[in-house]
């Protein structure tokens, strides 16, 4: 008999802790992920009532994308014509979307930088050309 309790609230706490890591950061209620882990290691029977009754969030269920991000296919040219979509300013960008706008900038500035020092280097090069 206990070792069927025991059992039970070990399938408990580890069904919790996998849905708890697995979830995004917007998924998650009330707490951050981490404390919700702790939670659940140090109360595990409470820790897994609490997360599964206010923890998590009730959504409708995502498409599971086995290899990386839904939008990797656009960029390969395999979710049909490549078209920009703007968020609307209502909508809060996830962090992947704000880590890809980052990005972006970041390799937009690399590239400005580089050519202002091809354009000192020209303008040097054509400085030394000239008779003085």
């Amino acid at each position: 008999m206990y070792v069927l309790v025991s059992g039970l609230l070990f399938a408990l706490v580890l069904v919790a802790l996998v849905d708890i890591i697995t979830r995004q950061d917007g998924q998650v209620q009330h707490l951050p992920k981490l404390v919700w882990v702790l939670l659940v290691v140090l109360l595990p029977l409470i820790g897994s009532i609490l997360w599964f009754a206010v923890g998590r969030e009730r959504s409708a269920p995502t498409e599971n994308v086995t290899f990386g991000d839904p939008r990797r296919r656009e960029r390969l040219g395999f979710g049909g014509p490549r078209t920009q979509t703007v968020a609307p300013a209502s909508r809060a960008l996830s962090t992947e979307e704000q880590l890809a706008a980052l990005d972006r900038e970041i390799e937009f500035h690399e590239q400005q930088a580089r050519l202002r020092a091809l354009e000192t280097e020209v303008e040097k090069r054509r400085e030394g050309g000239r008779p003085a």
